[in-house]
């Protein structure tokens, strides 16, 4: 029957066609390993992404949406996958080719998208020993990938991304280019690029602070340092700081969700690896797990998800939006609530835009309307969970919009991977030309 599929003599929309096989490949890909289920991942991973679905009257496809047109979309068969989680970019300085990298409960799946309507399976790089756990993480730092998992004995695989390029006939699988042992597990990694180090949370060393490990020689990673005064970092964003706080600009800073009690904001001076400084940590209202964050480009505002507000207090998706004009004294300085109920996971800035990744109410684009006071506003969405708005821990994981070209790449742990073109910008969005792909320019600051 895989043989028919492939051949095009069983019609897309028959009985036996793939809606019906991705149901039997759920169903037995998650319990089983035998040959039957591996036939149908491989019938459906035959199968090329969705045609371009643009966002008109609200919906691209069957997925709802305002101003996010749908490029392409790879479902976890297509990528031979059976769950999706995190996600990151890496663009070829070479060729100027933009990739998504894919973290999976199997590995890590490598998608060429030279032309975002048509992506290409590049390969995959299994998981360190097999050892598949859906929580993996993974950043880029010079051409190099560096993935962690929360699983014992993964530690963090080290993967140069110039293979990419010579791959002839894809998809393939790759081996690690190399492997850091010096730790165990990890919930998720942090790259300063400017600096060349990483920051590993929820290890098994450093009391689940930070586990700092010097990568800039990328095969060669070294531990650095640990930060143990706060045992619950789940994740972090490090920077040389060039915020308004002049009493630290220009040394290295990281800006942690803690999962303390209570949850807090944390902020650490890191300059010193051996002698981390505690600059702040400070708690807001409604905290229940602090879950992820970033900084506004000019490094004075942070926008803070949590991942379980919306459960514990039943109040609809909310960021935190605070004020970290002073570090020694951050600040909460206003909250936006979303029109659906859905637990956020993560978020990232890219000019005066945020895109998140919200489980079941799918990826978000909000815009900061006014930093001063926390004012956001939401511009679009593409709801890759159409009619589940619900609090819980499955659906669109996270985002990354850094490519040069606009697209915007997000993942999604029961569909897999979204390519979106995000249609509307606001003049003062962006840098000139940093988005020459968007389509509408709507006047305001």
């Amino acid at each position: 029957m895989a043989n028919l599929l492939r051949q095009g003599k069983i019609h897309l929309n028959s009985k036996w066609g793939p809606a019906f096989m991705w149901n039997v490949v759920k169903n037995c890909t998650f319990r089983s390993a035998t040959a039957s289920c591996l036939l149908w991942a491989w019938a459906l991973t035959a199968q090329p992404a969705s045609a371009v679905e643009p966002c008109i009257g609200g919906m691209a496809g069957i997925f709802p949406c305002a101003n996010v047109d749908l490029l392409a979309h790879l479902t976890e068969a297509d990528l031979g996958i059976t769950a999706a989680s995190d996600n990151w970019g890496w663009t070829d300085p070479v060729t100027g080719t933009e990739y998504a990298l894919v973290a999976a409960r199997e590995g890590t799946i490598f998608v060429d998208l030279s032309d975002p309507e048509a992506p290409v399976v590049v390969g995959n790089l299994p998981s360190h020993l097999g050892l598949n756990t859906l929580i993996r993480d993974l950043k880029v730092f010079a051409d190099h990938a560096f993935i962690v998992a929360d699983i014992s004995g993964h530690g963090m695989q080290v993967f140069d991304l110039n293979q990419l390029r010579d791959v002839v006939s894809p998809p393939v699988t790759f081996t690690e280019s190399a492997h850091y042992s010096g730790l165990d597990e990890a919930h998720n990694v942090a790259i300063n690029e400017d600096t060349g180090f990483a920051y590993a949370v929820l290890t098994d060393n450093c009391s689940g602070g930070l586990d700092m490990i010097d990568i800039s020689t990328p095969l060669a990673p070294v531990m650095a340092g640990c930060f143990s005064a706060l045992a619950g970092i789940h994740d972090v964003q490090c920077v040389v700081y060039a915020g308004p706080d002049v009493e630290h600009q220009g040394k290295e800073v990281c800006f942690a969700a803690d999962l303390g009690s209570p949850d807090q904001l944390a902020i650490v001076d890191v300059t010193d690896k051996g002698n981390p400084v505690l600059l702040s940590a400070v708690p807001y209202a409604g905290g229940s797990i602090a879950h992820q964050g970033w900084l506004s480009e000019d490094q004075a505002t942070f926008l803070l998800g949590d991942e379980g507000d919306e459960s514990s207090s039943g109040h609809n998706t909310k960021t935190y939006v605070w004020d970290v004009g002073n570090l020694d004294a951050p600040v909460v300085v206003g909250e936006f609530l979303a029109s659906t109920g859905a637990t956020d996971h993560n978020l990232y800035v890219r000019g005066s835009r945020i895109f998140q990744g919200n489980y079941r109410a799918g990826f978000r684009d909000l815009r900061i309307v006014e930093a001063a006071t926390g004012t956001l506003a939401e511009v679009g969405f593409l709801d890759s969970q159409p009619g589940i708005d619900n609090t819980d821990f499955s659906g669109a994981w996270s985002v990354y919009p850094f490519f040069q070209s606009g697209i915007v790449i997000g993942t999604d742990t029961n569909q897999g991977l979204f390519v979106l073109q995000p249609t509307v910008i606001f003049v003062g969005d962006f840098e000139a030309g940093d988005t020459s792909a968007w389509s509408t320019t709507l006047g305001g600051s």
